[in-house]
């Protein structure tokens, strides 16, 4: 026997290729393990990466429409407003146009009754006067003399000729409703101021004026003699007759103090205060 064969040999027993095979599969599948991992890890380390930089990208595209929508509201804002400022304004167009035709249809209106009841009086005072023509021709002729005969008298005298003197010297002024004088008269005022020369006080309207003396006939008229127009009482014009079918008046505004025959606007009555 050989002084070896008891001595223990210091080399490890060899594996067996079953129990090394083994190891190795182990070790492939914690080294595959590791591999996927490690694949995985990557992976998701690398996705933050990726995102951080596309984030600017979807931030500024946000923000761009963003603004772009403020933008569209604040202009439809802007078109709401004024739309809302052109209704108003054309509504109130609408009715300040209305209420101009309405004043328009009343002023038109006004005009048409003015302008009618002008042509009223015109003709009832073509009707007095034609009615008083026929009376006074009546009573001429009954007389025995014609009208102009009848009121033809001799040259006043005494405060008669002062009054008439003062009533021609007027003619050619101009007639103002509610004056007196001396530059313009109304038909009552022209005829109370020349009486008023004589120290005859008379009223100032020609309705009083027309009641204030004696009541005289057209056929027996004297120079001086106060004219009316219209009923005692109610007369609407008076004027001073001065002898030889003639009268002055303060007429109208169109022809001012005039004088005038008889037969121009023959008179209703005649009162006598001298």
């Amino acid at each position: 026997m050989s002084h070896t064969a008891h001595i223990r040999s210091h080399r490890k027993p060899r594996r067996s290729a079953s129990t090394l095979a083994v190891r190795a599969g182990v070790a492939g599948g914690v080294l595959s393990t590791l591999a996927v991992a490690g694949a995985s890890g990557s992976a998701n380390a690398a996705e933050p990466v990726t995102q951080t930089l596309e984030l600017p990208t979807l931030t500024a595209d946000l923000a761009a429409q963003a603004a772009q929508t403020a933008d569209a509201t604040e202009q439809a804002a802007a078109n709401y407003q004024l739309q809302a400022e052109r209704d108003a304004a054309a509504a109130k167009a609408a009715k300040q146009a209305k209420a101009d035709l309405a004043e328009a249809k009343k002023k038109a209106a006004q005009a048409k009754k003015r302008a009618e009841e002008a042509a009223r009086k015109e003709a009832a005072r073509a009707s007095r006067t034609a009615e008083r023509t026929t009376l006074s021709t009546t009573a001429g002729t009954e007389a025995g003399t014609s009208t102009s005969t009848s009121t033809s008298t001799s040259t006043a005298t005494g405060s008669a000729a002062a009054v008439i003197s003062f009533v021609k010297a007027q003619v050619g002024k101009a007639y103002v409703s509610g004056a007196t004088g001396p530059s313009a008269y109304d038909c009552s005022g022209l005829v109370q101021t020349a009486f008023k020369q004589v120290g005859i006080s008379l009223p100032r309207v020609s309705q009083d004026q027309s009641t204030a003396g004696t009541q005289v006939s057209l056929s027996n008229l004297q120079p001086g003699d106060i004219l009316y127009w219209g009923s005692a009482g109610s007369a609407y014009h008076v004027a001073v007759y001065v002898g030889d079918g003639m009268f002055v008046g303060a007429q109208n505004p169109s022809t001012g103090v005039v004088e005038r025959p008889l037969s121009y606007d023959p008179p209703t009555g005649a009162v006598r205060v001298l």
